[in-house]
């Protein structure tokens, strides 16, 4: 049985239809996503607490997603910063394309893990 946890930055909360923020730390929302055997059992929509800091967003954001008992991180892109504290938590980054859906990202980011959705 394989489960994980999947935030994915974003910036609108339209849960699976929301578009990919390009940045991680300063995302406007966070659209986190339950697995499990290749099902989506959860999605919920949060607001990024750290969206408006000028500096320090990403040790925020990634407080926040270890809080959250994420497992996995898909994004854009991925600042040293937050890298680090993701790494440290052993969260584990999956890089997925920009400007695309979340539920694009979804799949993009499991075939990268050797997982597939069953559709």
């Amino acid at each position: 049985m394989e489960k994980i946890r999947i935030a994915i930055p974003t910036e609108e909360m339209e849960g699976l239809e929301s578009k990919i923020s390009e940045v991680l730390g300063k995302a406007k929302a966070f659209v986190v996503v339950e697995v499990e055997d290749g099902e989506i059992k959860n999605v919920k929509a949060l607001n990024n607490p750290a969206s408006s800091y000028e500096y320090g967003s990403g040790p925020v954001t990634a407080k926040m997603l270890r809080d959250l008992n994420v497992t996995h991180v898909f994004a854009a892109e991925f600042g040293p910063g937050v890298s680090t504290i993701l790494e440290d938590h052993d969260i584990r980054m999956v890089q997925v394309k920009s400007n695309i859906k979340v539920s694009e990202a979804i799949k993009e980011g499991l075939a990268k893990l050797n997982l597939k959705l069953k559709v």
